[in-house]
């Protein structure tokens, strides 16, 4: 039987990891991770959690890139460091994925694969990469033929007739897989709710080229960095133009660097300036390339917004964010909007210019395409929240799938195959795993509900000074607070006078088990601080005794 476990990705955008099992031997497609919301204080990144391939870690034969974006190359490091098996993905694929390896001093066995030829991993799995159009080079989706039949995974893909690298999406192989057969087609589900066409790359190319000759003083473009074509556009105009390119950004930086070592931005060193030369050149004469068009608060563009460092936008300035919100991210990009029109900048953005962005995954009609290509015998959607997932099933009883070919996963569920025929058939451990990028720290949900109760209520440390041979109250409470109102903070002397009182009714005999002190001394400065505040702050009680 034939396995087909998704961890993460069916129900989110971003944790994108898929599991095919097959006869004793696992493969995974792609090791995401996603980025917290703002109700998630000190958590950097989530990943899926991994638990059923550690279980099974001598099943897991290799693991399969589909591209280099964070939401499926970024868990990597985490479970290479337990479960290190072979990575298999192409060139520019792999120089994304050794980077975020280095990172964390993670060691790896990364493989590099070319379109149309296909290897074993194990002895169940033929795998043969197919060449797919996204907004990151390098991208492919994957045939993986197993000995109950064939499965087509399309990776993040659409159809641009005429991409900038000439590389289509290979639709004519996925129309031979289908030739032959494919029991299973797993599909990018993120457009499903988009009716019209996905535009080409070339609209944003005709677009940046009419704003840059109608710009009169510096250009700031905000982008994501993996986005090589989209670098390439802005520097070759920039080439044309006479101006000089900053990088602005920690991963702009990094990655216009492996694009120009990689071959894929073939610009010479006399194009680019340090950031801190700007303000020397005319204005007309300078691009500066930034991250944060997502408004990220540490990401270059934002720094720019609120004046944080030595560049400062002026009147005059043409900011270019090509990007749209990710889902969640449209209030901190409308702020961000905000305070680059209050510098007196001219912000031009896609709800205003279309053209300045254009999606990298198939809308409906493109996805309809596929499906009629395909042909599959079983479809699951992939890659999408639940509502786009339900959508592209729609789509696919359009194409003429019966209902019973049609299986609406989510993470943790197990779809067997046998016999070319698929069903749920149980499920495994799933979910989303916490954690700080760079330090070996897994919040708990716990440690996240203390956090947000920290944020919304404050804390109080309040210290105690007992005497140890008479047990009286040598000094205190001495109350310090964090996050708490200017009227909560002129309240502390009188709380702590009147917690002191409170206090003082336990009997000396109790006041010598420290567990006990803590317990009352947290529950009279509470008491004591109810008059003054609806809010229950957090008490961190301490004893000291002398």
């Amino acid at each position: 039987m034939l396995h087909v476990i998704p961890l993460g990705g069916l129900g989110e955008i971003g944790l994108n990891a898929m599991v095919l099992a097959c006869r004793g031997e696992m493969l995974l497609i792609d090791a995401g991770l996603m980025f917290p919301s703002e109700g998630m204080p000190g958590v950097d990144i989530i990943i899926p959690d991994f638990t059923h391939l550690k279980q099974n870690a001598s099943q897991l034969k290799g693991i399969l890139l589909t591209h280099g974006h964070e939401d499926h190359i970024g868990a990597l490091p985490f479970l290479l460091g337990e479960v290190p098996v072979p990575v298999y993905g192409t060139r520019f694929t792999l120089a994304m994925a050794r980077q975020r390896l280095n990172e964390l001093g993670i060691a790896a066995d990364l493989r590099e694969i070319d379109p149309r030829t296909p290897f074993p991993v194990g002895t169940q799995f033929t795998v043969e990469a197919s060449r797919v159009t996204h907004t990151v080079p390098d991208a492919v989706g994957y045939i993986v033929r197993t000995p109950e039949g064939t499965v087509i995974h399309t990776g993040d893909f659409k159809l641009d007739p005429d991409p900038i690298d000439g590389l289509r999406t290979d639709l004519e192989r996925w129309g031979e897989a289908g030739d032959e057969g494919v029991l299973c087609l797993l599909s990018d589900s993120t457009n499903s709710e988009v009716m019209e066409e996905t535009g080409s790359e070339r609209v944003v190319e005709q677009t940046f080229e009419r704003l840059f000759r109608e710009a009169t003083g510096r250009i700031v473009v905000a982008m994501f960095s993996s986005n090589i074509h989209r670098v390439r556009h802005a520097l070759t105009l920039c080439e044309k133009q006479g101006r000089k390119v900053a990088l602005m950004g920690r991963s702009m930086i990094r990655n216009v660097e492996l694009g120009r070592e990689l071959g894929y931005l073939d610009f010479p060193d006399t194009l680019f300036i340090h950031l801190d030369s700007v303000a020397q050149l005319p204005a007309n004469r300078v691009l500066v390339l930034t991250t944060g068009a997502q408004g990220e608060p540490r990401a270059g563009l934002s720094q720019l917004a609120s004046n944080d460092g030595a560049l400062r936008l002026e009147s005059g300035d043409l900011v270019i964010l090509s990007s749209r919100p990710i889902p969640g991210n449209e209030r901190s990009v409308g702020a961000l909007i905000d305070q680059l029109h209050w510098r007196g900048a001219r912000v031009v953005y896609a709800q205003v210019e279309p053209g300045v962005h254009v999606s990298g995954h198939a809308s409906r009609p493109q996805q309809k395409r596929v499906l009629d290509i395909v042909r599959p015998r079983h479809f699951i959607p992939v890659h999408g929240e639940v509502r786009m997932l339900h959508r592209h099933l729609a789509t696919a009883r359009e194409a003429g799938l019966e209902p019973g070919r049609l299986l609406l996963a989510h993470d943790g569920d197990v779809v067997g195959f046998e016999d070319g025929h698929g069903r749920f058939t149980g499920s495994v451990p799933s979910g989303r795993i916490l954690r700080d990028r760079f330090g070996g720290g897994m919040v708990t949900p716990d440690t996240l509900v203390e956090r947000t109760r920290l944020a919304e209520t404050g804390l109080v440390v309040a210290v105690i000074v007992i005497q140890r041979d008479t047990l009286k109250i040598a000094g205190g409470p001495q109350l310090s607070g964090q996050g708490l109102s200017a009227e909560e903070q002129g309240a502390l002397p009188r709380v702590a006078e009147e917690a002191r009182a409170f206090f003082s009714e336990l009997s000396p005999q109790l006041r010598g088990d420290d567990a006990l002190v803590r317990e009352e001394l947290t529950r009279a400065v509470r008491r004591a601080f109810k008059p003054y505040t609806a809010r229950r702050p957090l008490v961190l009680p301490m004893v000291v005794r002398v």
